[in-house]
């Protein structure tokens, strides 16, 4: 392709064929860019909805967390149930882990939320004596919250990825659209003129040729017939000169 100098490549059918070349796979390689970022862009618009309403969700699960937990303070007659709590929490029974999930080749990261019964043991006999009942209504109620939270936050991360990779697709779309193909087009139609100029040229040429070449088949014709005419006057004189002397 042309420099920044203004230099042009070579005019022949080689580089043309060349540059056809990349024109076709650059063309190709815009289709798939541009299908790929309307599909994240579909994601994209169905992200949004899906964080809104998981947003309304949370908001929905904690508040019902902490009006659960107000209860569960009454019901255990002021005692500090965060101090329990904490003594009996060794091992954590809920865990997050991620899986990976792919949008037309953008791998995103998807959180789930584990739960393991047999760590949740212990949390049953607590408030035993007074409000246990409350206690593991308000521990479900805060499950149901962190779950919430957990698909916020994976949607949050997908939304975060889908964005960046969705700028960075339109920017390869936007190059390929009015900087590569445009300046490879702008290539082949230079080329093609050149090769158009110098077949003119070439014909022209042939042409020209061609009418010296008659000029100088007819000057060497009449010169010949001067040549055969020059040579066949004395013969017609001496005959002439025979006829008189009889």
């Amino acid at each position: 392709m042309s420099s920044a100098g203004g230099q042009r490549p070579a005019a022949n059918r080689m580089t043309l064929q060349t540059f056809k070349a990349r024109l076709g796979g650059a063309s190709k390689g815009f289709k798939l860019l541009k299908k790929k970022r309307d599909a994240l862009k579909s994601r994209f618009q169905a992200l949004l909805k899906d964080i809104v309403d998981t947003k309304l969700k949370v908001g929905e699960s904690l508040k019902d967390g902490a009006f659960a937990l107000a209860k569960a303070h009454y019901a255990s007659s002021g005692d500090d149930i965060a101090s329990s709590i904490v003594e009996r929490a060794k091992k954590p029974s809920v865990t997050t882990k991620m899986y990976p999930d792919n949008v037309a080749g953008v791998s995103i990261p998807v959180f789930k939320v584990l739960r393991n019964a047999s760590q949740e043991a212990i949390a049953h006999t607590m408030g035993v004596g007074s409000g246990g009942a409350v206690l593991n209504a308000t521990r479900d109620t805060y499950l149901k919250a962190v779950e919430c939270i957990v698909q916020l936050a994976s949607l949050q991360t997908a939304f975060h990825t889908l964005d960046e990779e969705i700028k960075m697709t339109s920017r390869r779309v936007n190059a390929l659209e009015y900087v590569l193909i445009p300046r490879i087009e702008d290539i082949i139609h230079y080329i093609t003129q050149e090769m158009d100029e110098q077949a003119r040229e070439e014909f022209f040429r042939v042409k020209k040729v061609v009418e010296k070449k008659k000029v100088k088949l007819a000057k060497e014709k009449e010169q010949a017939e001067k040549n055969e005419a020059a040579i066949d006057a004395p013969s017609i004189l001496q005959k002439k000169d025979a006829d008189i002397v009889f």
